[in-house]
């Protein structure tokens, strides 16, 4: 069964994509549990917080001044260019902030397992991930109200409440339920990658659903900012590494992690605190950063890691 859900999760890109086929051709079912992702998020959290091992958090402390590093590259690599992006081409407000918020989002957890795949290191990636993870409530708004409150309103404190109810508290959960069963929960913890899996692919599918009749504003500009932020974040990543002399592994690794955000995150905060409209460019960075990272996985997995 393991294996099962191992190859599950492989095919993360696949189940996304279908999803946002659902969405698109059934829209009925997925608009109709829009008022359920705050849920759908917080049950993908508690799941990571069930597979995160002790070592990760090891690592951290272990390893401080390069996950210092890596935080501070991801919270600023990736907002300000969001900013300018957002700044340099013709949006309206509502795509203005969408692009600020999934740059100002965490780092996705889809990052983990494609260093893994990409011979990158995997600790490392983990760290930065939970790390960001658990700044998001404080960071995210900060950086979005920063960046997009003179475009449209934007609360710091019920964006606080939201990230810090759906992120932070199922997160610490997921950690505390596994530290109370031990090994009475070890059979059942493949399964909850594979239900995070399964709630990112929901997630796209009532984003997709709630914006058909805003699905043919994706246009090549979208497109464009989607692929430009995600290809700054995986060289500017890159190149941070180069600039701290990281080894290869860690290089790879900052590299996938500033280049991926949580856009999942993104879009949910988007149809919360703002419309359907804004939630658009986070939908659209989703595929495009797994995409890219996908492609770097049989690249990099060909060149064998040296120091």
């Amino acid at each position: 069964m393991s294996r099962v859900l191992d190859l599950y999760n492989r095919l993360f890109v696949v189940w996304v994509i279908a999803g946002a086929l659902a969405g698109y051709l059934l829209p009925a079912p997925f608009v109709a549990v829009k008022g359920f992702m705050d849920y759908f998020f917080a049950a993908t959290m508690f799941g990571i917080g069930m597979v995160l091992e002790p070592a990760a958090f090891v690592h951290i402390f272990r390893n401080l001044r390069t996950v210092a590093i890596g935080t501070a590259a991801q919270f600023t690599i990736m907002p300000l260019g969001a900013a300018a992006v957002a700044a340099l081409l013709p949006f309206d407000s509502d795509l203005r902030v969408g692009i600020i918020l999934t740059g100002a989002a965490p780092g996705a957890m889809a990052s983990n397992l494609l260093s893994y795949l990409a011979g990158a290191d995997a600790a490392y990636s983990v760290s930065l991930t939970t790390v960001s993870t658990l700044l998001a409530p404080v960071l995210t708004p900060l950086l979005t109200l920063w960046l997009a409150g003179t475009m449209l309103e934007v609360s710091f404190l019920d964006m606080f409440e939201s990230v810090l109810r759906m992120v932070l508290v199922p997160l610490l959960a997921g950690l505390a339920v596994k530290a109370l069963l031990g090994r009475r929960v070890a059979p059942l913890l493949p399964v909850f990658p594979a239900l995070s899996t399964t709630f990112i692919a929901v997630i796209c599918a009532v984003v997709i659903a709630v914006n058909e009749r805003h699905l043919g504003g994706i246009d090549a500009w979208i497109l464009l900012a989607a692929i430009v932020l995600n290809l700054a974040g995986l060289a500017l990543g890159y190149l941070v590494g180069v600039w701290f002399s990281f080894d290869t592994a860690k290089k790879r690794a900052l590299s996938i992690e500033v280049g991926m955000q949580n856009a999942g995150l993104g879009s949910v905060l988007a149809l919360k605190h703002f419309n359907e409209r804004t939630a658009l460019p986070a939908v659209v960075f989703i595929f495009v950063c797994i995409l890219t990272a996908s492609l770097l996985v049989p690249f990099w997995n060909s060149r064998k890691v040296s120091s």
